[in-house]
């Protein structure tokens, strides 16, 4: 039969999702006048805010973050090095739009490069480091594409690394939020330049346009974005008392909104919830019944970490339960999926978690089969 089993804990703990796959959405909501927005837990996956996030939206310069991203990959595999000069091509000195200043013919650092386009959104910069990796802007977008969905931006498309308006040219406000902590897991080395305020070049010092940089919210990146067709945009990321989140939105008509309304939203994901630590990997959570094996229970094992994140008016009501077929026949082997640990609170959608085989159970022998049946016939229990 199905056996639930409740686990009353004397403190409270919030949902929290070892897996990505199992990101869930909180009760919690906020208004806002963004067109599109995404607010997200760095560690658990949980969906705080979710306003058109799967929607395609111009992406403007929040998508030189892949492009910053595909030269993070070069940098790290070797193929290129910060101290690499790369040739200033006469299309990307033209190019309009926000700029480095390079100039035509000069040999210009790869480090600077990078500054020029996560500080400064230099659009001559992202061209620059695009021809040197791809030999043409229109041959990197097609790895930019490629790479993108081996990092799970399942819904977007780049035509160009600039973000330059174009029909073929969009992404969503979740796969923005999956590349920004892809940067940040997979290029922890780089991603300080996404912090930093100013960067001069050509004797023309320009300051990074992320409002977040300069208010007291933990913020240490990523990228703004503007076009008339998008408005103003902003991917951030936010570290507070350890507890990081990621913020996308969109469509904002002023830079004066863009400011405010990223500074309302993530100060409001901080305020209202927060993320507690349930499980360690390897705890044994509970015991199972076993049907003719050499033992009577077995432990059920949590695979990883299990955190959650929850609204903290809500944490109270949280309960934790157990659930799986009683009595489990043997044999059992360690490892073996064999219950489900159910995680809900009021409001909440519920979230479970597989729970494994703590230990191998063998199956009895012939008689110890026979003894373990009449046991159950004259007492009713395994």
């Amino acid at each position: 039969m199905i056996r639930p089993r409740k686990l009353f804990l004397s403190f409270a703990f919030v949902l929290a999702a070892a897996l990505p796959a199992a990101a869930p959405a909180v009760a919690a909501t906020i208004e806002t006048q963004a067109e599109e927005a995404f607010l997200v837990d760095f560690d658990t996956g949980a969906v705080l805010l979710n306003k058109n996030a799967d929607v395609q939206m111009p992406p403007s310069s929040m998508s030189k973050m892949m492009t910053a991203f595909m030269v993070f990959d070069r940098l790290q595999d070797g193929r290129l090095s910060l101290d690499d000069e790369l040739t200033v091509s006469e299309k990307a000195w033209r190019k309009g739009g926000s700029k480095m200043f390079v100039e035509v013919g000069n040999q210009v650092r790869v480090e600077d490069l990078l500054r020029g386009v996560i500080v400064q959104s230099g659009n001559d910069a992202c061209i620059v480091l695009a021809e040197a990796l791809a030999g043409s802007e229109d041959a990197f977008a097609e790895q930019m594409n490629a790479r993108a969905l081996e990092i799970g931006l399942t819904n977007s498309h780049f035509a160009n690394a600039t973000g330059w308006p174009d029909e073929n040219h969009y992404v969503t406000a979740r796969d923005l939020a999956t590349l920004a902590k892809r940067i940040i897991v997979d290029h922890p080395e780089y991603y300080h330049y996404y912090s930093e305020k100013e960067f001069t070049w050509n004797d023309i010092r320009q300051g990074n346009r992320n409002p977040l940089l300069y208010k007291n919210v933990g913020a240490d990146g990523l990228k703004t974005g503007h076009t008339e067709a998008a408005g103003y945009g902003l991917t951030a990321s936010a570290v507070q008392n350890g507890r990081r989140l990621i913020l996308v939105i969109n469509g904002l008509p002023s830079v004066k909104a863009r400011a405010d309304e990223s500074e309302r939203l993530m100060s409001w994901g901080f305020r209202e919830f927060n993320n507690y630590a349930l499980f360690k990997a390897g705890d044994a959570v509970d015991e199972a019944a076993v049907w003719l094996g050499d033992e009577d229970t077995v432990p059920l094992v949590i695979a990883d970490d299990l955190t959650v994140t929850l609204p903290r008016n809500d944490r109270n009501g949280m309960q934790v339960s157990v659930v799986y077929d009683s009595p489990i026949p043997a044999p059992i082997p360690a490892g073996q999926e064999i219950a489900k640990l159910r995680v809900s609170w009021p409001g909440g959608v519920p979230v479970e978690v597989p729970l494994q085989a703590g230990q191998d159970v063998e199956q009895l022998g012939p008689f110890g089969r026979i003894a373990a049946s009449i046991k159950f016939l004259l007492l009713g229990s395994p």
